[in-house]
């Protein structure tokens, strides 16, 4: 049982969402807040189309790209200073954390996504990853697919205006110049194509609790989810007769 268990209890926490609302960010500050594992997904997907580049596939050959990752060590390990907040991703020992946050990879990574031979390599480690039962995961099909009987399920918004300017500022902190008019365009598309794929559509699950973080700081949206994995747990220990503190 880690400290996590110990202080909190068990529970899986699927975070789905667009592109831009946050996801990573909160899920990593949550995960830390709770003493759970956090799998960040995207960073995965981020990782094989990397890959990808760099063995001069295309990005629409599902097959091979999904080989490649089945043979690939995709490693997550916490963020620190050097990655400026972001989850840490080494493929086969090699650092990518900057390397798949380029614009090309950031373009590229929904269509990669959408795969479905790489989905179900991707989606089969991250049930493995998960499997001790106190993790927090975030991706686009996590509450739907990944983890379908997840103890919370949440769903994060935030208007495509809003999520232009987060990618502009990201972008901008790795010296990479953007116009915002481009970057609302490419997230509005992005939405449509995540929405509209045929394999693991980015679809609200009918038991999950929305949020929206248009108005919220990062601090604000953990402290909301906080309150709904208290809520969620004492419930649970109600349901199993277990005593609660009040």
């Amino acid at each position: 049982m880690t400290a996590g268990q110990a202080e909190f209890g068990s529970l899986q926490i699927a975070i789905d969402g667009p592109a831009g609302a946050g996801k990573s960010t909160v899920s990593r500050k949550l995960a830390e807040s709770l003493g759970y594992l956090y799998i960040d997904t995207g960073a995965m997907y981020r990782a094989a189309t990397w890959l990808a580049r760099k063995n001069h596939l295309d990005y629409s050959d599902a097959e091979g790209i999904a080989r490649l990752a089945s043979q690939t060590d995709i490693v997550l390990k916490p963020a620190d200073e050097s990655s400026e907040g972001r989850i840490r991703v080494f493929v086969d020992g090699e650092e990518v954390t900057k390397a798949i946050r380029t614009r090309e990879i950031t373009e590229w990574t929904s269509p990669v996504s959408a795969l479905g031979p790489l989905r179900a390599v991707l989606v089969k480690k991250q049930q493995q990853l998960a499997s001790n039962g106190s993790a927090v995961l975030d991706g686009r099909d996590i509450g739907t697919v990944v983890l379908p009987n997840a103890g919370l399920k949440i769903f994060l918004t935030a208007s495509p205006e809003v999520r232009a300017r987060r990618c502009l500022i990201d972008l901008e902190k790795q010296g990479e110049t953007a116009v915002f008019d481009e970057l609302l365009k490419a997230i509005n598309e992005r939405d449509h194509r995540d929405c509209t794929r045929e394999v693991s559509p980015l679809t609200k699950s009918a038991d999950a609790v929305e949020v929206s973080t248009d108005n919220l700081s990062v601090d604000e949206v953990v402290e909301r989810l906080m309150d709904l994995v208290k809520s969620r747990l004492k419930a649970n220990k109600q349901a199993s007769g277990q005593p609660v503190q009040a």
